[in-house]
């Protein structure tokens, strides 16, 4: 088969479009047809080499996939042959405590699909646990259907189950044209909350108002944590959505409510931020960290995209053979949405 096969640690001059092995399913897996595969930042940061992701080279990346069940190995049951499937990115073992209360992502074994959970979508063909396989809902055609699954599993996680949020409350979504993000604002919207986005890019505020963000912070120039407290009253948010870092932690905490919430996936500038704990207990503010979701989670998300709910957002696509040019696109931060490789 044709892959992108991640041959050195570094730039993405590192990606080879090349020949690679057709894989086979083992026991519990399943072999799908690779239609679609979207970018994330995380491919950016193994690509890198981050400390936290061993892997060996070469590696193909890629967790978002969409595609085709070919085939199964042995012991496996899903879907049918030919179904078009997107496929839950996380991977677990199964068997210990954490998979066993439905809260996989906590599992010690825990990976993620094209990172450290086995090779990725980046190919004509990709080996992946059979349950991870969900049916396309209809009129998702496949670089959508690539377009939601980390993105809108985190966003639902963070927000719903870690954030716990209701109906009525405040969301500060940041870096709303991130594919995070986008997904972020949606979860946000479909639970009834008023969603306040933020982002440097006035053309990528103007598209989360479409996505049903009900006011915009334009950041810079506007003060983030003067325009939170005047959008929300003087009260500030009730929820904070954050996956940038350093960049903008101090005025995202500061412009929480008291008792309110900070949840954070990620730090695309940087993983080290300063922190005034007296600040936080006088408050009696939270932060969660969340690591993407758990299979039962992604069911409901199955569910809201399915009825419509939440509408994944394509930016840009590039054939599999311009990974190195679908990396670079990323990384420049022009897009609203997802970089879909179409295969």
């Amino acid at each position: 088969m044709k892959a992108v096969l991640l041959e050195a640690f570094g730039g993405p001059e590192n990606l080879v479009y090349s020949d690679h092995q057709d894989p086979k399913p083992g026991r519990g897996q399943a072999l799908v047809r690779v239609r679609a595969c979207a970018l994330n930042h995380l491919d950016l940061f193994v690509r890198d080499g981050i400390p936290s992701y061993k892997i060996g080279l070469p590696h193909i990346l890629g967790c978002d996939i969409a595609g085709e069940v070919l085939s199964y190995g042995p012991e496996s049951t899903g879907p049918k042959v030919g179904t078009r499937v997107v496929i839950c990115p996380g991977v677990s073992c199964g068997e210990c405590v954490w998979c066993l209360k439905g809260e996989d992502s906590r599992c010690k074994d825990y990976g993620i699909i094209g990172a450290q959970g086995g090779h990725g979508g980046y190919a004509e063909m990709v080996v992946v646990p059979a349950q991870n396989l969900f049916p396309v809902p209809p009129g998702i055609n496949d670089e959508q259907a690539a377009s939601f699954p980390l993105t809108f599993l985190t966003a639902y996680h963070m927000l719903v189950t870690l954030a716990e949020l209701k109906a009525g409350q405040d969301v500060l979504v940041l870096g709303a044209g991130s594919g995070v993000g986008v997904a972020g604002i949606q979860v946000a919207a479909a639970c009834g909350a008023r969603v306040i986005a933020a982002s440097t890019s006035e053309e990528k505020l103007e598209a989360a108002k479409a996505l049903g963000a009900h006011a915009v912070i334009h950041s810079p120039p506007d003060d983030l944590l003067r325009q939170t407290i005047k959008l929300t009253g003087g009260k500030g948010a009730d929820v904070v959505f954050e996956h940038v870092g350093p960049a903008v932690f101090d005025k995202a905490l500061r412009a929480l409510a008291p008792g309110g919430a900070l949840v954070t996936c990620g730090s695309t500038t940087g993983p080290v931020v300063q922190l005034d704990m007296r600040y936080v207990f006088s408050r009696e503010l939270r932060i969660l960290g969340a690591k993407m979701g758990s299979l039962a989670e992604f069911h409901q998300v199955m569910k809201l995209v399915a009825a419509g709910k939440l509408k994944p957002v394509v930016d840009a696509t590039f054939p599999l053979e311009e990974a190195r040019r679908a990396h670079e696109y990323l990384a420049s931060r022009k897009q609203f949405g997802k970089v879909v490789l179409k295969i």
